[in-house]
């Protein structure tokens, strides 16, 4: 694990996750500059934004047009819905669908059924998940020659173990897990996946709801315990079991990947949550006209998941040209940055703590979107083991148990 650690976030890059006092402020969002660019065009003074030193930076900003419509599928609420639309259309030439799964194993079961004529061109797994994409024949090879953009990534996020030469994958974004609560109903002070667990128990009964996937599901329990979800003990499997389906499963209102919405709505007293999708919760709580300052973020302990997502090409796409031609786009500097204000993630781009600087001075809530040294020190990435099966049948256990 220490391995991946340093693959993910090294030391180098870790040091500027510490420093967020350039990401804390007010409310307003950066502007954002439309880029001029040719089909299939080399970087010039015409195709950069603007950006003051960040647009004359050395970033690769070539747009590959393309026309048509692009079908993505992949998490929901996971891009600027400019971006997906209008911005898509004047810029890359094509009209988008999307459509969303809320876990890994739905979009694999999804794409296997339709055995290479799913209608998606862009699928957005994540890293650990793609060898098995590439064995079932899910996905197919990119042409890095469509994406000269991917040199704007930082090092870190190239040549992951699930992918080490990006023949499959490009980084979209990374992030991990927390919860969120309501400090007006539950005004125990919460640290530690334990502590969630017992709010669920008690004051959030009936108003608690789960990521949405099974891995998370028991991940919270493994991580309460002090251990690595990834251990494949079958003994602590059966613990977890037991707890999740006997004691556990009574008290979850439901499972929802993204829950940003419903808390928003008053729907839920807590709510575990990908860092982004609970980053969204503020600003809708704010404009359902509740207030956000009732609502806490924290990031589990004493571990939690480090996750990053990838942009691949589904087999069998109708539109590969379209498909590559957005990868390419979503990997322009200022593109990028817009999309990150959105979705809050970190999106992988080389001098990220510049790019913010310079495009988005005011970004609202970025203590959870940049990580320090110690967080990151105590993430955990999935690895794609037996215990999986397992996980599903639990999971199935539990909802079937909750009636959620």
């Amino acid at each position: 694990m220490t391995k991946q650690l340093r693959i993910l976030a090294p030391e180098a890059f870790r040091e500027t996750l510490s420093r967020r006092a350039f990401i804390q402020g007010g409310t307003a969002a950066a502007g954002f500059a439309i880029l001029l660019a040719a089909c299939g065009g080399s970087d010039s003074a015409d195709d950069t934004a603007a950006g003051g030193d960040v647009a004359a930076g050395d970033y690769s900003r070539v747009i590959n047009k393309a026309s048509g419509s692009l079908a993505m599928f992949t998490w929901g609420d996971y891009n600027d819905p400019a971006i997906v639309g209008a911005l898509a259309e004047s810029e890359l030439g094509v009209t988008m669908k999307v459509d969303y799964y809320p876990s890994n194993e739905d979009l694999i079961t999804k794409l296997a059924a339709s055995a290479g004529s799913s209608g998606f061109d862009i699928v957005v797994p994540t890293g650990p998940y793609v060898p098995q994409m590439i064995e079932k024949g899910l996905i197919q090879k990119l042409d890095m020659s469509k994406i000269p953009n991917f040199s704007n990534l930082d090092a870190a996020y190239v040549s992951q173990s699930w992918d080490p030469n990006n023949e499959y994958s490009v980084c979209k974004n990374w992030g991990s897990t927390g919860f969120f609560y309501d400090k007006t109903k539950i005004t125990r002070k919460m640290e530690t996946w334990q502590d969630f667990i017992d709010a669920c128990m008690n004051e959030g009964s009936g108003n608690c709801a789960m990521i949405d996937t099974a891995p998370n599901l028991c991940g919270m329990w493994y991580w309460s315990q002090g251990k690595n979800w990834n251990d494949q003990d079958p003994a602590l499997l059966d613990q977890c079991e037991d707890f999740l389906v006997n004691e556990f499963a009574q008290h979850i209102k439901a499972f929802d990947s993204y829950p940003s919405t419903k808390l928003a709505e008053g729907a839920y007293t807590l709510s575990m949550g990908w860092n982004g999708d609970l980053r969204q919760a503020y600003t809708r709580i704010a404009d359902a006209g509740g207030n956000p300052e009732n609502w806490v973020w924290v990031l589990g302990t004493p571990a939690t998941e480090l996750w990053m997502n990838t942009y691949c090409v589904a087999a069998g796409a109708p539109n590969p040209e379209a498909a590559h031609a957005w990868i390419n786009w979503l990997l322009v500097p200022e593109i990028s940055i817009q999309d990150l204000q959105y979705h809050g993630y970190n999106t992988g781009m080389s001098n990220i703590d510049t790019l913010i600087t310079e495009l988005a001075p005011d970004l609202q809530y970025g203590d959870m979107i940049f990580f320090t040294d110690e967080q990151v020190a105590t993430f955990q990435t999935q690895e794609i083991t037996p215990t999986l099966d397992r996980m599903v049948d639990i999971m199935n256990k539990v909802k079937a148990k909750a009636g959620a």
